[in-house]
């Protein structure tokens, strides 16, 4: 059985912007057999899967649309969620809408009550499953599917690479724009959450290249704010992080030379 492998994109929010860098530069010589995404890595590998060409996901986030995803409640209430949702849902039907997977998709949300992971895969994938995968807690409410509450994928793992091996990936390149998460209390929040929900599941013998900013983009704020300057650093940061693993691939190493090409 020939060997797959997946583009496996992390969450981040606004910092998924990084991902269309790095995508910018993997697309010259990276196939992907699957993706697989959460939170903004959902957004962008359902465009991804989808055979959108680079320029135009770039672009995309450049856009008037990327700039109003999270469109902050004014006035601030403490009985209500920081974003609104209305907004919020009409941005994820449009980009669902834009896009059907020519190849395997995969987006990981969160179920709340049971704090459990959940991979959902194409074709089974709608914009309310795109939407759960971005839906982060307090910013946003909590997406109903069949019954049960679903939120972002990466309140439980921030690089879902266990569902890469679950779709049959051997092989993996990650982009993971949260190496690091960007305020003391949200990890301090993430990890209490994480103790008391199951073991996540573990990739296996998945061989994994990372593509990550050696340290944090940016601030908890600006994790979901649209910036134009923002942007536009994090895409050449992406593709500058991405052309350099691409030319280690190219030296002599045997996973990365049999991948990247």
């Amino acid at each position: 059985m020939p060997e797959k492998t997946a583009l496996v994109l992390s969450a981040g929010g606004i910092f998924g912007a990084y991902q269309v860098g790095a995508w910018k530069e993997l697309a010259t010589c990276f196939r992907p057999d699957l993706v697989v995404g959460t939170s903004a890595g959902a957004l962008n590998g359902w465009a991804i899967a989808g055979a959108c060409p680079p320029e135009e996901l770039i672009r995309y986030w450049m856009s008037d649309s990327a700039a109003t995803f999270l469109t902050l409640r004014l006035p601030l209430r403490p009985w209500r969620r920081l974003f609104d949702p209305a907004v919020f849902s009409s941005r994820v039907q449009a980009f669902f809408s834009a896009f059907r997977p020519q190849i395997p998709f995969g987006a990981v949300l969160t179920d709340l009550l049971r704090l459990r992971p959940r991979l959902v895969q194409s074709p089974d994938v709608t914009w309310e499953h795109l939407a759960a995968a971005c839906s982060i807690p307090v910013a946003l409410p909590a997406v109903r599917i069949d019954g049960r509450l679903y939120v972002d994928g990466g309140l439980l793992s921030v690089l879902p690479l266990w569902a890469a091996a679950e779709m049959g990936a051997s092989r993996a390149i990650a982009v993971n724009t949260l190496p690091e998460l960007p305020s003391r209390i949200l990890r301090a929040g993430v990890r209490a959450i994480r103790w008391i929900s199951p073991k996540a599941p573990a990739p296996g013998a998945l061989q994994v290249i990372s593509i990550a900013p050696a340290g944090p983009l940016g601030t908890l704020s600006e994790s979901v704010r649209w910036e134009r300057r923002a942007i536009e650093r994090w895409i050449a940061q992406g593709a500058e992080d991405a052309r350099r693993v691409i030319a280690s691939g190219l030296t002599g190493r045997d996973f990365p030379q049999r991948v990247l090409q």
